[in-house]
């Protein structure tokens, strides 16, 4: 296992009293996008939200931030407060709904900001460069990636890798080899947050990987998207949530089962779902989240705004 190291509108906020916005407290983390896929805006998702992947997290003295769906973009928009901005950003994968937040990042076309920018290779080979410089070549987009001018740092990550930014370890696994997407492992001060996401549909609780990576975990963020073919159709898809909700008892072979197994084996303290279909609905993600409760009650649905404390 290597080791890398550098040189050198907004959210509404949940009220829940088991959510934290101390902003005293040193490692917190901050929902920025939770949908999966494609973005999913309206009034049927306006208590969840809609913006595809963003989380940060504010670790010591230090900002990560993982992945850069549109949810990016609002966190941009909040970072132009606090400039000059230095970050962290890791990429789980370049997938489109991962990364097409970047081309309406503000903080990076700003001069005095600096982003530290990590990932793996994609299955096509290219390097994490290569594909956000390809997503901003026209006709994508009009504005190349070289028009950006902050200072960006660009990073090659191999699964397996560990980066350590200063007092912080960041852990890397493979979670699903077609996409050649990364978990991440990220322990501060005795305490740990992972973000697994986009995990293989028949990844199980008890690979040797999975439970290293999450294992003794303060928080274990974990993707709850599913593909109709891989695990069977648990989204709405045009019915009603009435009709729906037969669907959600048992529910024995949705993506979340192994989540909830992984945590309980591994002893993770909460867990909390993020990544949602665009087809799940306000009201489908409330009986989602009383489903997940029932088999792991330290356990709550993402919402876009959201910050937990992980101590």
């Amino acid at each position: 296992m290597s080791s890398l190291e550098p040189a050198a509108a907004n959210p509404q906020m949940s009220n829940q009293a088991h959510l934290s916005s101390n902003a005293d407290t040193k490692f917190v983390v901050q929902f920025w996008g939770v949908r999966g896929k494609i973005a999913a805006t309206g009034k049927q998702t306006i208590r969840y939200g809609g913006n595809t992947p963003c989380l940060e997290m504010r670790v010591g003295d230090k900002r990560l931030i993982f992945d850069g769906g549109t949810g990016l973009r609002i966190l941009g928009n909040n970072l132009l407060r606090q400039m000059p901005v230095e970050a962290y950003i890791f990429f789980t994968q370049t997938e489109i709904a991962r990364i097409q937040g970047v081309p309406f990042f503000v903080p990076a076309f700003i001069k005095g900001n600096c982003f530290h920018i990590y990932g793996a290779a994609a299955c096509n080979g290219a390097s994490i460069k290569q594909s956000l410089s390809d997503q901003m070549t026209p006709p994508n987009f009009p504005v190349p990636i070289q028009v950006m001018q902050s200072d960006l740092k660009f990073y090659d990550l191999t699964p397996g890798d560990t980066v350590t930014l200063g007092e912080i370890e960041i852990e890397t696994c493979l979670t699903k080899d077609s996409l050649k997407t990364i978990g991440y492992r990220v322990t501060w001060d005795g305490h740990t947050a992972v973000y697994v996401t986009c995990a293989e549909h028949n990844l199980k609780a008890s690979d040797k990987n999975l439970l290293h990576l999450v294992r003794q975990a303060d928080l274990l963020i974990y993707d709850s998207a599913s593909n109709s073919q891989e695990t069977g159709d648990c989204g709405l898809h045009g019915k009603s949530v009435k009709s729906c909700a037969d669907e959600l008892e048992p529910w024995d072979n949705c993506f979340w089962q192994t989540c909830v197994e992984t945590a309980h084996t591994a002893g993770v303290k909460q867990v909390v779902m993020s990544c949602y279909e665009p087809d799940y609905n306000d009201d489908f993600l409330d009986l989602m989240e009383q489903q997940i409760q029932s088999a792991f009650p330290n356990s709550l649905l993402a919402r876009e705004g959201m910050i937990l404390s992980v101590f």
